[in-house]
């Protein structure tokens, strides 16, 4: 078998399904691909720039909504843009920690600029649009380490504190609507409230004689990378 760095990605991936990220080492992926360990630093230089690439390849493959769609709205596209990262963290055993202290690849840069240009054009500041990207993104980040952190016996302790909260209205109500609504929902309704804050402080800003964000021109946009 070849050894190239897509090679040595489908495995690793793989591997990480099958181990996760606590037992993935350079060690173990080596002798999976039957070489030596020092072979795979003539493609990444350490395990960090690993984890990065094999990141990097997650996303590629898996998040399908990193540009809008035309006449999409702001609040519609990030909408769709936090369900598609969640959708592609989930896809690996232990997408969220893997993605978790990455770096993204200066060629990935070109798709950041072109969501953030995406969001300026309509309507958004830079500066904001650029803190409301980061936020939903760690904010997706986030639920994604709880439901993969989930134990094994998480459906019994979660019944145990479904019965002790029976006795506390409030957290009663509480506890049995969040159950009702699944993680799928729990999350939009999350990202809701970020996008619904953001464009209430939007209005506020503009409502006291701010000037909106200049809409740039769809030419100057940059090009997504071709493998978006």
């Amino acid at each position: 078998m070849k050894l190239d760095r897509e090679v040595i990605l489908e495995t690793a991936l793989g591997l990480l399904d099958e181990v996760g990220m606590d037992k993935l080492s350079t060690r173990l992926l080596a002798e999976r691909l039957g070489v030596q360990q020092p072979a795979l630093y003539w493609h990444f230089r350490n395990k960090r720039a690993l984890l990065d690439a094999m990141n990097s390849e997650l996303l590629r493959r898996a998040h399908k909504r990193q540009l809008p769609l035309p006449d999409e709205s702001w609040e519609t596209f990030l909408r769709e843009n936090a369900r598609s990262f969640r959708r592609a963290l989930l896809a690996r055993r232990d997408g969220a920690r893997l993605h978790a202290g990455t770096e993204p690849d200066p060629g990935d840069l070109e798709m950041v600029e072109a969501q953030l240009a995406a969001v300026v054009d309509r309507g958004v500041p830079a500066t904001q649009a650029m803190t409301l990207l980061i936020a939903l993104g760690r904010y997706t980040v986030g639920c994604v380490l709880e439901e993969q952190a989930a134990p094994p016996d998480a459906e019994a302790r979660q019944q145990a504190l479904d019965a002790s909260a029976a006795s506390r209205p409030l957290l009663a109500e509480a506890f049995a609507s969040y159950r009702e609504a699944g993680p799928d929902a729990m999350f939009d309704i999350g990202v809701d409230l970020m996008i619904e804050g953001a464009k209430a402080r939007l209005e506020k800003i503009e409502a006291a004689g701010a000037s909106p964000a200049p809409r740039r021109k769809s030419s100057r946009r940059p090009s997504p990378p071709s493998s978006a």
